[in-house]
């Protein structure tokens, strides 16, 4: 029987051990927070509060054309160089080659091209490349007196809503055989 109230003792003196190693994990603690600082979303509340207008100045710069050259040109210079254009930024930028792809220009007069555009957020990506392409083309017709000239196409934006029927109606005006197979079948083409 002696050994067996060793053996108690032994138990209860390893308790406490484990219980005070518990207590001293649980005081450490840290001296820097645990997440990451410095880190800005680039957006701070106080400083769009505190935010003061500033004026920004342009200069217009003039740009004498009296003496630079002001050679002929022809709509199908225009139309190359346009198409030559289109196929390098399809391949360098396509989400701009599709946004601007059904631009139509025209030469209107001896020193001005007009520029027809579908809608407004094309044009704002044709704006991105546009002088890059005219300085080209004024450098390559040897003409520094072309001015361009906007203009809203609305007949090149054409948004039709294509319905079961109207497709159908155009398959009759190339085969007339398929309307006497929807008289006789009564296709629900809704």
């Amino acid at each position: 029987m002696p050994e067996k109230v060793q053996e108690k003792n032994e138990v209860k003196t390893e308790q406490p051990v484990a219980a005070e190693n518990a207590q001293e994990l649980a005081v450490t603690k840290t001296n820097k927070p645990l997440s990451r600082t410095g880190i800005s979303s680039g957006f701070s509340i106080n400083s769009f509060l505190t935010k003061e207008e500033k004026v920004e100045t342009t200069e217009d710069i003039v740009v004498r054309t009296e003496n630079l050259p002001q050679n002929h040109f022809t709509d199908t210079d225009l139309q190359v160089e346009w198409k030559i254009m289109l196929k390098q930024l399809q391949v360098k930028n396509n989400f701009v080659f599709n946004a601007v792809k059904t631009f139509k220009l025209v030469k209107a007069d001896e020193h001005k091209i007009k520029v027809l555009f579908p809608s407004d957020s094309a044009k704002v990506e044709f704006d991105k490349i546009s002088g890059e392409f005219f300085n080209h083309f004024r450098r390559k017709v040897q003409n520094h007196t072309i001015e361009v000239e906007y203009e809203r196409d609305v007949e090149n934006l054409k948004i039709e809503v294509v319905t079961k029927r109207k497709i159908f109606e155009k398959f009759i005006e190339k085969n007339p055989i398929l309307k006497d197979l929807d008289d006789l079948m009564k296709f629900d083409l809704t």
